[in-house]
């Protein structure tokens, strides 16, 4: 039904334009105007099975697009952020002595600043793309102009080529798919999980977290998630949580 509304839109202006350059009379597509069901918004689909993960994470190495998206792709379930924080992040933002991406407040949905332990994958990653656009302001630049971030559509777009269909896999997926992991197979608390995708979360008090709490806990956290993700990668047998958590014990090294 969103394909219909679309198509029906892209008519509309078709014929709007050939009114304008005297082709056609009048714009046909407008007899159809409240004709079609109105398209029901759902849940960003997500991909949660460890083995069509895998799968996924496999697809996202091999993607044959710019190495400026396949970055974003292979940051993207490293951080599990929004998909326009991500695609917005700004060289300026990044600690790497630290391993720390601060998100700034008007940049959140809930008007708050956020902090976002990177892993040494995620490190990794970052430093082979700062080489190529570690001299702009954005760390995914658009392909026009280094002045804009990549579109909206960048990750979903690549989904798309890489044969992700919407019902299967969304950017804002990688959301879902770290929270579903975290909680049910690697055992997080739930409120560690929460602050970290940035939802209000209130201590037993009632009152909020600020953005620092639990950060050590979080770091822990994400390097945990990290190396979970490069053994479903690998195809490798499940690792005890000790085990993972000794996996990614080094620390990230700046880039020169």
């Amino acid at each position: 039904m969103e394909t219909a509304h679309r198509a029906l839109q892209n008519c509309g202006q078709i014929f709007r334009y050939a009114i304008a350059t005297s082709r056609a009379a009048r714009d046909i597509s407008a007899d159809l105007k409240g004709s079609l069901p109105v398209a029901k918004n759902g849940h960003h689909a997500a991909i949660t099975d460890p083995k069509q993960i895998a799968e996924l994470l496999r697809a996202i190495d091999g993607y044959s697009g710019s190495f400026v998206t396949q970055c974003a792709l292979r940051l993207a379930p490293l951080v599990f952020v929004r998909p326009g924080e991500l695609r917005q992040a700004e060289w300026s933002e990044f600690d790497f002595e630290e391993a720390l991406w601060t998100i700034p407040a008007e940049r959140m949905k809930m008007k708050e600043s956020l902090l976002v332990p990177l892993a040494a994958q995620a490190v990794a990653i970052l430093q082979d793309l700062h080489a190529l656009t570690g001299n702009g302001r954005y760390v995914f630049p658009s392909p026009r102009t280094k002045t804009r971030p990549m579109s909206n559509n960048g990750i979903l777009s690549a989904l798309r080529r890489m044969g992700y269909e919407k019902s299967e896999m969304t950017g804002h997926g990688f959301r879902a798919m770290a929270r579903t992991v975290l909680d049910e197979v690697l055992e997080f608390r739930p409120d560690i999980i929460e602050q970290q995708l940035a939802h209000a979360v209130k201590d037993p008090n009632g009152r909020a977290y600020n953005r620092t709490k639990h950060l050590e806990e979080r770091r822990r956290m994400m390097q945990v998630w990290a190396d979970w993700l490069d053994a479903r990668k690998e195809d490798a047998p499940s690792l005890p949580l000790r085990q993972v958590e000794q996996v990614g014990a080094t620390t990230p090294a700046a880039p020169a």
